[in-house]
């Protein structure tokens, strides 16, 4: 008895295991949605310290097509995706706007965040990630991992803490704002603090 009920274990083990790998590695991607106008010029000559006024006078989150990563990755810094909306952001969601400069934790820690409304778009280690904060896999990223692997997580924010959760089964990233520095956490406990600057480090004006 004890070894059929360890067998079925691992054979059950063995078929998730499988079903992530073809997930992650075979499934194929969503359809690509993103302005291929943010590649015709290089992110870092935008000073992110000049933000869009949230002010409802220019598009919202709806009328700016979903951006994805490029291939495995891209390149060149693309141009900001959400600099043409207005919408401000939805209740109970924290303004951490801006480009993000990792001053203690995880070495080389550099992204960019954009929101309007309840959208977000996180650009950092080459990944674009575009979602919206309603705790759904189908508004969440739905995009590339950091080994080209396809990647889904929804994302929410509750008590102004913006929480990543892969496949809606468990939580793995967190970012917060502890006064003008925002707290990356990630799954393995590692904290790592990060300060605003207004360009990317090889023209940086903080």
């Amino acid at each position: 008895m004890l070894l059929r009920i360890t067998l079925f274990f691992l054979s059950s083990l063995l078929f998730l295991g499988f079903c992530l790998f073809m997930y992650a590695f075979i499934a194929p991607r969503p359809l690509d949605t993103t302005d291929n106008a943010i590649f015709f010029k290089d992110g870092k000559s935008v000073n992110y310290c000049d933000l869009p006024k949230l002010d409802n006078t220019g598009l919202s989150a709806d009328d700016i097509p979903k951006a994805y990563t490029p291939g495995c990755g891209f390149n060149q810094i693309p141009m900001p995706i959400l600099s043409d909306c207005t919408e401000p952001l939805a209740e109970g969601v924290v303004d951490m706007r801006g480009l993000w400069l990792g001053t203690s934790g995880l070495k080389g820690f550099l992204e960019r965040i954009e929101q309007c409304g309840n959208r977000v778009v996180i650009t950092g280690h080459e990944i674009i990630h575009d979602f919206r904060l309603d705790g759904t896999l189908k508004n969440g990223a739905r995009d590339i991992g950091m080994a080209c692997n396809n990647f889904n997580a929804a994302i929410y924010f509750d008590e102004e803490v913006m929480t990543f959760r892969l496949f809606n089964l468990f939580d793995t990233v967190t970012r917060r704002m502890d006064g003008k520095e925002m707290i990356f956490t990630f799954i393995n406990g590692i904290e790592t603090r990060a300060k605003r600057i207004c360009k990317y480090p090889n023209q940086l004006e903080e």
